[in-house]
């Protein structure tokens, strides 16, 4: 048996909440009991304690064990979501935005998790400007920014689905950037201590090969059916708005279409966590990421 611990529950995590909603890893022949978390540094204290043997999240978390610990063994193994879920929405449209333009409005940003602002302050940077010269609010729920978009209280809101659907379906905000757009960029993997990976070999394979099975039935499922099969996940999300906000998710090319993590998205994760300061030192990627579940779960699918 495998213990799974959620890191928080949100719309761009589908895929997790899939592989038990189409029964993808009993297909494997593993059992794996999912676990609901009420925060990600609980759950990755559990994790580091060894009350769970995997929970999903952010590589950002991984980075930052190994940043504080050298001695951290605790990787990634299992990439799902390779590109940044979060948008810029703003009040007026923009077609021709570009991260520097941040500079000249008032920007409500994401406080409930790190990784979306640290990658956004490095798309500004990238773009000639200074992060430092966004006039941003940085003390709203997502939510909240969404509702002070409305009033008219700030230019622009920084947030995931369903969130961003909602504003652009009622006409209340405009696309100005889906950060997806930025290129592959490690997000979201399943992540283990590699002691448990040792021990549990065998299991976490068949965990890794039924998120395989997942990303194939996501890639090829209209968001609709998507929406229909998890609705107990998400029961107060109206079914439409969730078809919409997957839909949009998949265009986007958000999820992996296998799982193994890429170096080229972890490296760009790592580098926007250098320029906004979250890391001191530059880590290598073989030290916090392994691979070899992933790629031996892409050959037996193959064969």
């Amino acid at each position: 048996m495998i213990t799974l611990s959620e890191n928080f529950r949100a719309v761009f995590y589908t895929p997790f909440y899939a592989a038990h909603a189409i029964g993808a890893y009993d297909a494997e022949g593993v059992d794996v009991r999912l676990r609901e978390s009420s925060s990600p540094e609980r759950t990755a204290a559990a994790l580091r304690a060894g009350d769970v043997d995997v929970m999903w999240g952010g590589p950002l978390r991984v980075l930052l064990q190994h940043d504080a610990d050298p001695a951290c063994d605790v990787v990634c193994f299992c990439d799902v979501v390779a590109r940044d879920p979060f948008f810029v929405i703003g009040r007026e449209p923009r077609p021709d935005f570009r991260p520097a333009d941040l500079t000249k409005v008032r920007l409500a940003s994401v406080s409930e998790v790190p990784t979306p602002w640290l990658c956004l302050q490095d798309d500004i940077r990238r773009d000639g400007a200074d992060p430092a010269a966004v006039t941003r609010v940085t003390d709203g729920t997502m939510a909240e920014n969404a509702a002070a978009l409305r009033a008219g209280r700030v230019d622009a809101v920084q947030l995931f689905q369903p969130y961003a659907e909602e504003l652009l379906s009622s006409g209340a905000g405009h696309l100005w950037y889906a950060a997806a757009n930025r290129g592959l960029t490690a997000y979201t993997t399943l992540n283990a201590r590699r002691a448990v990976i040792a021990e549990k070999r065998d299991e976490l394979l068949a965990v890794v090969r039924g998120m395989y099975r997942t990303l194939r039935w996501i890639h090829a499922t209209p968001g609709a059916e998507i929406a229909r099969t998890l609705h107990s996940y998400f029961p107060d999300l109206p079914p439409a708005l969730y078809a919409a906000a997957i839909d949009r998710y998949k265009a986007l090319g958000l999820y992996g279409a296998d799982p193994v993590t890429r170096q080229e998205g972890f490296e760009r994760l790592a580098a926007a966590m250098r320029s906004g300061g979250a890391l001191k030192r530059d880590i290598p990627f073989a030290e916090c990421v392994d691979t070899s579940l992933a790629e031996e779960a892409v050959r037996s699918a193959l064969n």
